[in-house]
Order: C-alpha cells, then sequence, then structure tokens
C-alpha cells in the first residue's frame, strides 16, 4: 500500500511548478489525473530533442500520472469538469491569477461541489501589489533575494541553476497539501492551499535575511568581502555561515574540477599536514578560527596550492580521511553515471512507449512503507475512455466529444 492509495487528485497544473508538486504526490501513492486542453501541456513540444514525442521537459515532470483531455470553454466540458471535482480530494492548479475563477469555478462554487475539495494554487505573488505580474523561475529567483545575494562581489547578480521558484515552490505547496488533508481528517473540510513563488524562494533566502538584519551590528566577519554596505552583498562561493567554505581547483583544471572545502576548527590540524603546512596548527597567526577569520581568502589559497595537483576524487578520499566536510562538484553528466545514485534509485531509467528509455530524478522522498515505483508519464489523452467511463460517459459519446473538440 502507497502512503497516498486512494487519494485523487485533480491536476490542472503545466510547464514545471505545478507538474513537480502533482509528481511527488503521485509517486507518494495518489491517483494524479492530468487534465490537459485538448492541444495538451505546451511542454509536450517544448525544448524537443526527438521529433514529434514528447519533450524531455514534460517527461520528467510527469511521470506517475493518468492524462484527460478537456476544453474548460465549453458548456460540456464544464459539465464534465463539475463530476470530475465532485470525485476529487484534491485540485492543484498554476494559472494567472482569476484564471480558475473567470471559468466559472470560483473558490466559494468549488466548496459547494465538494466540501471536501483541497484546492491547491501555485502564483507568482501573493495579493500585494506585485499580484498581477507574470513570473518565471529566474523571475521568481529575482524578486525572492536569491539572484542579488547570488554571484562574485565585482560581477552581476546571478540565477542558480537550481529551480527553486518553479519546483522549490512545488514542493512548498506538497507540504501545504498534505498538512491541508490530515486536517481534512479533523474536521472532514478540505480547505485552499496558496503558495507564492516570491514567497517560496525568500524562504529558501532566509539566513540572507538574517545576515541582512546583522549588518546592523557591524561587518559580516564570516564573509570574505573587503567593504559592507547597508545590504547583504554577494560572496561569491563562500558559506556566510558559522564554518568558513570554498571551492577550490583541482588537476586536471577542467570547468567541474573543483572542491568544496569547510575548514572546522578541528579540521585545520589535518588540513595543515595534507597540504604540506604542518606547522601552521601551532602558528598563532593561523591556529585559531579567529586569527583565520580575517585572511580567509589566503587560507583556501593555501589549500588550492595542494589541491591543484590531484584530482578532485583523490582530494576527496583524502579530505575524508581525515573527516572534513568537502564535497566534488560534480558535472551533470557525472550525475547521471553516477552508480550510486543508480542504486539508491535517484536517477532512475524509465521507458517510454514513444521516444523509448529516458533517465530521470526519481523521489527524494523515501518512505518505508510506501516504495516509489517510477512510472512513465501519460500521452495526452491517453486515459480519456477509462476515466470519463467511470464517470458514466459512453463510448459513444466519447467519440462525438471528440469530434466536437470537448476533448
Amino acid at each position: 500500500m502507497k502512503a497516498l492509495e486512494g487519494v485523487r487528485v485533480l491536476d490542472m497544473t503545466h510547464v514545471q511548478s505545478g507538474p513537480s508538486a502533482t509528481q511527488l504526490l503521485g509517486w507518494l501513492g495518489a491517483d494524479v489525473i492530468k487534465l490537459e486542453a485538448p492541444t495538451g501541456d505546451i511542454t509536450r513540444q517544448q525544448l524537443r530533442d526527438v521529433p514529434d514525442v514528447d519533450s524531455l521537459y514534460f517527461t520528467m515532470l510527469n511521470c506517475n500520472k493518468r492524462s484527460i483531455t478537456l476544453n474548460m470553454k465549453s458548456e460540456r466540458g464544464k459539465e464534465i469538469f463539475t463530476e470530475l471535482v465532485k470525485n476529487a480530494d484534491i485540485l492543484v492548479e498554476n494559472f494567472g491569477p482569476g484564471a480558475v475563477d473567470r471559468m466559472g469555478f470560483s473558490w466559494d462554487r468549488l466548496q459547494e461541489l465538494n466540501p471536501r475539495l483541497i484546492y491547491a494554487s501555485i502564483k507568482g505573488f501573493g495579493q500585494g501589489k506585485y499580484a498581477k505580474f507574470k513570473a518565471y523561475e529566474v523571475i521568481a529567483q529575482a524578486m525572492g533575494g536569491s539572484m542579488s545575494t547570488t554571484g562574485f562581489e565585482d560581477g552581476p547578480p546571478m540565477a542558480t541553476g537550481a529551480q527553486i521558484g518553479d519546483s522549490g515552490t512545488g514542493i512548498h505547496v506538497v507540504a501545504g497539501i498534505l498538512a491541508a488533508l490530515y486536517q481534512r481528517g479533523q474536521t472532514g473540510r478540505g480547505q485552499r492551499v496558496q503558495v507564492a513563488m516570491q514567497h517560496a524562494v525568500l524562504n529558501l533566502c532566509r539566513v540572507k535575511l538574517r545576515d541582512q538584519q546583522r549588518l546592523a551590528h557591524g561587518p559580516l566577519r564570516e564573509y570574505p568581502n573587503k567593504t559592507f554596505g547597508d545590504e547583504v552583498p554577494r560572496s561569491g562561493n563562500a558559506s556566510g555561515g558559522g564554518q568558513p567554505g570554498w571551492a577550490v581547483r583541482c588537476a586536471p583544471g577542467g570547468p567541474n574540477d573543483y572542491i568544496y572545502v569547510i575548514v572546522q576548527p578541528v579540521g585545520w590540524k589535518p588540513i595543515s599536514a595534507i597540504i604540506g603546512r604542518p606547522e601552521l596548527a601551532d602558528d598563532p597567526e593561523w591556529a585559531t578560527p579567529e586569527a583565520r577569520l580575517s585572511k580567509l581568502d589566503k587560507m583556501f589559497q593555501l589549500i588550492e596550492e595542494w589541491t591543484i595537483r590531484h584530482d578532485k576524487w583523490t582530494v576527496l578520499d583524502r579530505l575524508n580521511a581525515e573527516n572534513i566536510p568537502c564535497g566534488p562538484i560534480l558535472s551533470t553528466k557525472e550525475l547521471v553515471e553516477d552508480q550510486s545514485l543508480r542504486e539508491e534509485g535517484i536517477v532512475v531509467s524509465v521507458d517510454h512507449p514513444e521516444r523509448g528509455e529516458f533517465v530521470t530524478v526519481g523521489s527524494p522522498l523515501q518512505l518505508s512503507d510506501s516504495p516509489v515505483d517510477v512510472r512513465t508519464p501519460p500521452l495526452l489523452g491517453e486515459h480519456n475512455h477509462e476515466i470519463y467511463g467511470e464517470l458514466g460517459v459512453s463510448a459513444d459519446e466519447l467519440v462525438e466529444l471528440k469530434s466536437n473538440g470537448v476533448i
């Protein structure tokens, strides 16, 4: 039995933020019905690498779902949607503000149809002055605090490769949905769940808000920056936390031949020995964290003078042997080929009926009593007959609905 077995999700999402959330629910065992316009989720066609088949953009965000098509602008489409809502536990959408209301299905109307319904919405922004702005991944990063604090001090703001705006918001909405599902067990009532992309990114940047307030009491000594203004600066690869860290170069000097090293107080002595400078362990100029704090750049330069002579895997083994926190910079190619991640079920191969085998990320949520089986994403409208048949729509009517553009 799966954790969410018996829970039906009506998935009206598209692109990334919503589908990432509903895929997690599907991995946890929910019956996720992806409701698409007859033309399909736009990402089925975007960034195609194989002609005339669903793109990796779509397949990697829509595993473990069933697909139906429905034209919500038609009267019969609205009637069918009404029946779908009555039989759903959760409805998830990430349209622009007010789009579902304009279809004729306000929250009040949805509650009338199904008082137990949990209605989850992902929007770019909250109900304030930004409410009607369009939001995309990097816009959310820009307006949520990530870009202003990412990059090097003398460079421009930078976006992170991690999709914290889209998939990061999707994870937040899953938390809200599960909380509402639990509360429904106590009250019998559904409720609204709303998460804004800007808010989710800001939540992920809370340590930078911490440091914004610390600035009122002077420079941030854990940062390598030489000067500080009245806002948290970009600080390259510095951790900005209690333990200084930096990405140092390794042999042979390729774009990802780096390892990230954190220097804890107990780690300085073994690091000094490893890099061939054991005298620094007792040198008053280097021996204490306070002494090193004013010259973090020089400290990591000393470490790099040793790491640049070895490949990152050798450095990893040598540092790990002394319990020194570190991690090699892994490229996307290295991650796809990582045997350990394959064995852990985090990188998985999935068979697709049209494109063949593709590689995707497995579920990061691992439950001992609810193992995840990653299943191939649905073809467009693949489950129309199956799901509409459950609603009592006859085969003859399905043919008529298709010819009339309703499905």
